[in-house]
């Protein structure tokens, strides 16, 4: 078992988003690792705001060292609050992603960049479908 995760920022024209994903990977073979993650997330929007969390479930594959490829389903719950204090102005609702990404590789250090497969622009709390990460297991 190894142990880390990975951190998030989003920018965007007025919008902010940021992640911290805690998480445990099985290392099957030395090339595919498989394990389960939480989430916490956080964004803005102009006067939109988004906490949200959850779990996810992460395959990570290196088909050379410094070249790490990875599937996520991440399921967050989100409570979405419009900004103007009325009670029908916040939501909340379940939101489903499923990220693939690229990444390089240094030991247990991976940086790269993921995309939202299931990217919805009114219901994201991603300010785009593209996202820069930082990895890192222990």
């Amino acid at each position: 078992m190894h142990y880390g995760g990975g951190v998030g920022l989003g920018f965007g024209s007025d919008s902010f988003n940021a992640q911290i994903a805690p998480s445990a990977i099985y290392q099957v073979n030395p090339y595919f690792a498989t394990g389960l993650g939480a989430s916490f997330n956080y964004a803005r929007f102009g006067d939109l705001k988004f906490t949200a969390y959850g779990g996810s479930l992460l395959s990570l594959f290196n088909p050379i060292p410094a070249l790490q490829l990875s599937a996520e389903f991440e399921e967050l719950r989100v409570h979405r609050d419009y900004g103007d204090g009325l009670p029908d102005a916040v939501d909340n609702y379940w939101l489903p992603s499923l990220f693939t990404g690229i990444g390089y590789s240094n030991g247990p250090v991976t940086v790269g960049i993921r995309y939202d497969l299931l990217y919805d622009k009114e219901k994201s709390i991603y300010t785009d479908p593209w996202m820069p990460f930082v990895r890192f297991y222990f």
